[in-house]
């Protein structure tokens, strides 16, 4: 049973439910949409006997995959949802930190926007970083971001450059890239390079979390109550594919 505490009547509280414990999860106001979509599944009991299907140590717990619920000890899972994804709501303030609740989704190969699946989500557990760790990650997430622009701008001009090769015009493709590659040094001029505040590197040195998935998931919410709970689950012992080796099943309601 959940214990009662004092809480802010500004925001929703939902109660994940397992044979581990509950976890209290309170539901940002600032990304609306993850909000009321999660509200209106955990009212319609979606989530009521799913499993938490992908568990790894210092990273995350996930579940939320329909296919999970009586599924087979073998079954593949992680690819099911209700049919329809969430357009991201990234928001600054909100970062991976350890209990941070944010929505799992397909990669940006496919999925460019970087929306959100409709009721996949992950609960943060993670590391604790060094102070020359978090300056490497940012060099790092610095280079990915401007991979990430170059490809987002290639993809744009696909049919164009298609053409080109059918063409064989080399010179025509190198000076695209080259305006292409101007472009996006443009860009991240402009923007900067990646920097993490204050606020997330006193975070991150002492609590923990996952600084490497920061700008690129939607975080709508956050454990309020069992983080104990969260250090069980990812404790377990889990197989080939993360999956626990015994079901951690979940119900959900709202509080």
């Amino acid at each position: 049973m959940t214990a009662c505490t004092d809480r802010d009547k500004n925001y929703t509280y939902i109660s994940i439910d397992t044979d581990k414990g509950d976890i209290v999860v309170k539901l940002y106001n600032d990304t609306p949409k993850h909000r009321d979509n999660f509200i209106k599944l955990v009212k319609e009991g979606y989530y009521d006997g799913l499993l938490f299907h992908r568990v790894i140590k210092d990273f995350m717990i996930q579940g939320g995959d329909p296919e999970s619920k009586n599924a087979t000890p073998k079954a593949s899972l992680g690819s099911g949802g209700p049919g329809y994804t969430i357009p991201a709501e990234f928001v600054p303030e909100h970062f991976h930190k350890k209990g941070a609740l944010a929505a799992a989704r397909q990669g940006d190969e496919v999925n460019p926007r970087k929306e959100s699946s409709g009721s996949q989500f992950y609960i943060v557990t993670g590391n604790v970083f060094s102070a020359g760790q978090l300056s490497s990650l940012e060099h790092q997430m610095s280079q990915y971001k401007e991979q990430a622009l170059f490809n987002a701008l290639v993809a744009e001009h696909r049919s164009e450059i298609m053409q080109m090769r059918k063409e064989r015009n080399q010179a025509a493709l190198v000076e695209l890239q080259e305006k292409l590659v101007a472009q996006v040094k443009t860009q991240m001029k402009q923007e900067g390079p990646v920097r993490f505040t204050e606020e997330q590197r006193q975070i991150y040195t002492t609590i923990g979390g996952a600084p490497h998935l920061d700008g690129a998931y939607t975080v709508f919410g956050e454990v309020v109550e069992g983080l104990e709970v969260l250090d069980r689950i990812q404790s377990v012992v889990t197989l080939p594919g993360d999956r626990p080796e015994t079901d951690i099943k979940m119900t959900m309601k709202v509080l």
